[in-house]
This record gives C-alpha cells, sequence and structure tokens, in this order.
C-alpha cells in the first residue's frame, strides 16, 4: 500500500514537472527518487559568497580540458576568448552579472496591487450583500437620545461623562 502510493505520487510529481531537480530511475516499470548528497560541496552564484565550493562545469570536454593544460603554462601565451572560457568552466556568471538589476520588482508590485483589488472586490461585495444595514444605534439622533438621558439619571457623576455637564447651565464644561 506505501509503495503504491509512493509510486503514485512520484507519477503525480513528474507529470507537473517538478522532479526536474532530483535524479529518477526505473526499475520494474516504477520509478523511484534518489535524492541528492546534500553533504556535498555544491555550485551556486550567490553575491554574499562570491567563491564556490567547486567549479562550474564537473565534466569538462576534451576543448575544456585543452584549454585546462593551456592554463598551466604563461597566461600571456592566451587569448581574451580563451581566459573568458576558463572563466566560464569556474563559474557561471561574473559579479557583475550577479548584481544586474532586473524586472523582477515590477512583477511582485503587479502581483501585490491585484491581491489588493481582489480583496478590495471581496470586501465591497460583503458589505454590499452580506452585512445586515447598521443598527439604529448608530445613528446621530439616537445617540444625542442617549447622552441626553445618561445626563439626566447623572451617570457616573465623579468621573464619567455627568462630571462634564454643568447642570446649572446646561452645557459642556472646558
Amino acid at each position: 500500500m506505501l509503495c503504491f502510493s509512493v509510486f503514485r505520487g512520484a507519477n503525480l510529481l513528474r507529470a507537473r514537472n517538478l522532479l526536474s531537480a532530483a535524479a529518477v530511475r526505473t526499475v520494474h516499470g516504477h520509478e523511484i527518487v534518489k535524492q541528492e548528497n546534500m553533504s556535498l560541496p555544491m555550485y551556486s552564484d550567490r553575491k554574499d559568497t562570491p567563491l564556490p565550493d567547486i567549479p562550474y562545469v564537473k565534466e569538462m570536454n576534451a576543448e575544456q580540458t585543452a584549454l585546462k593544460e593551456k592554463e598551466k603554462s604563461a597566461w600571456t601565451n592566451l587569448t581574451n576568448e580563451e581566459k573568458v572560457a576558463l572563466y566560464r568552466v569556474a563559474f557561471h556568471q561574473s559579479y557583475t552579472e550577479m548584481s544586474r538589476k532586473n524586472n523582477e520588482w515590477k512583477t511582485v508590485v503587479g502581483g501585490v496591487f491585484i491581491f489588493i483589488g481582489f480583496t478590495g472586490l471581496i470586501v465591497w461585495w460583503q458589505t454590499a450583500n452580506v452585512y445586515p444595514s447598521q443598527p439604529h444605534t448608530f445613528n446621530e439622533e439616537w445617540q444625542r437620545k442617549q447622552i441626553k438621558r445618561m445626563l439626566d439619571m447623572r451617570m457616573n457623576p465623579i468621573e464619567g461623562i455627568a462630571s462634564k455637564w454643568d447642570y446649572e447651565k446646561n452645557e459642556w464644561i472646558k
């Protein structure tokens, strides 16, 4: 039962191209996911660590191997194109290429505005169709009558609303 669900999950992930980073091998028609060994050094282009643990190209072709042999001699014999090719063996991007600005912020800001707009539409729809109308106690006339009633009953005469009313002049104390 467990094996069946693992194989089915692997098929679902493969169908959605989610297993592209993992190595997959086939056994008797079923796919088994082989995890990468994360304890080994890995290559990464990062501005905070400009020197990765391993070179970018793991397996060099014949041309790159010949360049590596030529690199052992004097560098004045190398052309600029060969120096760049040697650099690309060790690094995928230069620091300036990593630092180059892109337009990803436009996508993020656009997504945020779409989310805020959609949320605003939902709130507007709820206030129009879901929430009940305001109770009569929110009416200004009702609130004035309620304050007058509280003053007539002398509610909280020491620290409350009645303490701020002058009963002789019928006005608020300033």
